[in-house]
């Protein structure tokens, strides 16, 4: 036995060298290499160093031959994106949400990006567990050495406890998080570069470095299995009120090692259709979207709400959620205004759903509110009696608020594009289990679900309380307010002093621009002066060369400096459209 155990103490030594070095090799200048290695190799500068492509992304109208342009491109980023590894997978189902920035041909490609990778020997795993649980592998009766399912981020096994119960052990990969937070940092210092050229007018609408944050933020909670369970059983509190639905029991999780009920099921989109009867699927289908509506109100939101992250248990026929994923958080507010807006619309109250939407995005300086309002309009006339299937569904109208916002300048809350793709999974999801039954149909069965919220909201104790303590403050600090504007006045002692603030942007292409007509005047008066005093001596000759051809030369320079002059005036102006 001392054998064996010193056996072992010789493996996992080695093993945890290997896993040491291979951490040890994974720095930002090794990392920084691959990924251009990898640009490279794949025709992604290619595609970068030509100014045109770029021009392609904001086109309203493009030619097929310029669909599959960016077709071939978003082939080539997916291919990218999955040789280089977790945070490029996972920065790429981020993107896909992001219609408003990246056109559709590019993000129909990186939807198909693929989260499964090789398995890692289940030796590192033994490692991992002997770490971090008490009683190491021994904790098991058994577990089986082959994965359930290897993703970038982690791996998934089969397992019974002692106690007897079939568990799931999920197990983060041991090089990932060191893999994770470097890529970051370089994705981050990319992003910082973008920002920073953008156009004055995208820039106020795109905040790149913000979506950076929320992706890396969302990305981090799925490396810490502590954080995934307290997630699982947040949603599982909410999962209890409908009977059919229901969030995997957890047994115990470390940081890098979550153990939780193993289910025996199908896949949703794999299930008999025969193993429940229409009103079964029917309630499930109502649950299942009056809880999705409910994360959705409490600013939760699932950003990969599909079938394929949902199971059929086979004992007790309910609908397991099984992937805490792409989770993330948005100002309730924003969600409440959202379920507003569809509530205006069924019943043909435009000008109250445009109001709505205005709530949601943010106006900038660059944009006009008129023509936001007028583009609102005309497209939720569409979505008036519209029904499931149709072109005009409810999930592609959450996108299309996207988009005619980014369209206008307005800034996007960075969380609401994933909670867009979220719900209009949720709809997809809708459809396996009863096409028969529109979900529209289902989502106006809430409406009282949601009134209740958003009046539980409005009259909660904490909002309230702080409405009544600000009421106070401006009722007790009224009188002596209005005695200090009365006096002001008597002594006639008002004053208005208004400032006004240049945007940085602005000030240095200003700045660029008076540089060069000055300098340009310079060059102009050295030149006619030059000019002036060869042309009173025509004749003459200057180091060999007659006065008629200085004073050409002259000429022709300063008619190409004017020409250069003028097109970089043309070329830095910032009120071309880029959507």
């Amino acid at each position: 036995m001392l054998a064996n155990e010193q056996v072992y103490e010789e493996v996992k030594s080695k093993i945890k060298e290997e896993i040491d070095r291979e951490k040890a090799q994974i720095t930002k200048r090794s990392r920084r290499r691959k990924i251009i290695r990898t640009l490279s190799k794949n025709g992604i500068l290619y595609f970068l160093k030509d100014a045109n492509f770029f021009s392609l992304f904001f086109k309203r109208k493009r030619t097929k031959l310029e669909d599959d342009q960016l077709r071939k491109f978003g082939r080539r980023l997916r291919i990218t994106f999955e040789e280089l590894g977790p945070a490029f997978i996972k920065l790429g189902q981020v993107l896909v949400t992001r219609q408003d920035i990246l056109p559709e041909p590019i993000t129909l490609e990186l939807e198909q990006l693929l989260d499964e990778v090789p398995p890692i020997p289940f030796s590192h795993i033994q490692y991992i567990l002997d770490s971090e649980l008490p009683e190491g592998l021994a904790t098991f009766e058994w577990i089986d050495a082959k994965p359930l399912g290897s993703g970038s981020l982690a791996q998934v096994y089969k397992a019974k406890l002692k106690s007897g119960e079939i568990v799931a052990v999920k197990v983060v990969r041991p090089t990932v998080e060191k893999l994770f937070l470097t890529d970051i940092s370089i994705i981050k210092s990319f992003v910082n570069f973008i920002q920073k050229r953008l156009p004055v007018d995208v820039a106020a609408a795109v905040d790149l470095n913000g979506l950076i944050t929320d992706y890396y933020s969302s990305s981090m909670n799925e490396l810490n299995m502590i954080d995934e369970a307290r997630t699982m059983d947040e949603h599982r509190a909410l999962a209890h009120k409908h009977a059919t639905i229901h969030v995997p029991n957890i047994y115990f999780a470390t940081k890098n090692v979550l153990v939780m009920e193993f289910i025996d099921g199908w896949n949703l989109k794999e299930f008999p259709v025969d193993f429940l009867t229409f009103e079964e699927r029917l309630e499930r289908m109502i649950d299942l979207a009056h809880y999705y509506i409910e994360t959705f109100l409490e600013g939760n939101y699932h950003g990969d709400a599909h079938g394929a992250n949902l199971m059929l248990d086979k004992k007790t026929k309910k609908v397991v959620i099984i992937d805490f994923g792409l989770m993330g958080k948005m100002d309730a507010l924003h969600s409440q205004a959202i379920f507003r807006m569809l509530l205006h619309i069924r019943v043909n109250q435009i000008e109250d759903a445009v109001e709505c939407a205005m709530d949601i995005v943010s106006p900038t300086i660059y944009t006009d509110r008129v023509k936001l309002r007028d583009d609102y309009r005309a497209m939720m006339l569409h979505y008036v009696n519209s029904h499931q299937g149709g072109k005009y569904n409810w999930g592609r109208l959450v996108l299309e608020i996207i988009h005619i916002g980014m369209k206008n300048y307005c800034k996007i809350p960075n969380g609401l594009a994933l909670w867009a793709k979220g719900f209009s999974a949720t709809e997809g999801t809708a459809r396996w289990l009863c096409p028969e039954v529109s979900y529209h149909s289902v989502v106006e069965s809430a409406d009282i679900l949601i009134m209740r919220n958003i009046i539980e909201k409005r009259f909660n104790f904490r909002p309230n309380a702080s409405f009544l303590q600000e009421t106070m403050k401006l009722v007790g600090t009224l009188p002596r307010r209005l005695n200090k504007i009365l006096e002001t006045l008597f002594y006639n002692d008002l004053r208005i002093n208004i400032q006004v603030k240049m945007e940085k942007t602005a000030q240095n292409t200003i700045q660029q621009t008076i540089n060069r007509l000055c300098l340009s005047i310079i060059i102009a008066s050295m030149f006619l002066g030059v000019s002036y005093m060869i042309g009173n001596n025509p004749k003459a000759h200057y180091f060999g060369v007659s006065a008629e051809t200085i004073i050409n030369t002259i000429f022709t320079v300063f008619i190409v400096l004017t020409i250069f002059l003028l097109w970089r005036l043309w070329k830095t102006r910032k009120t071309k459209s880029f959507f």
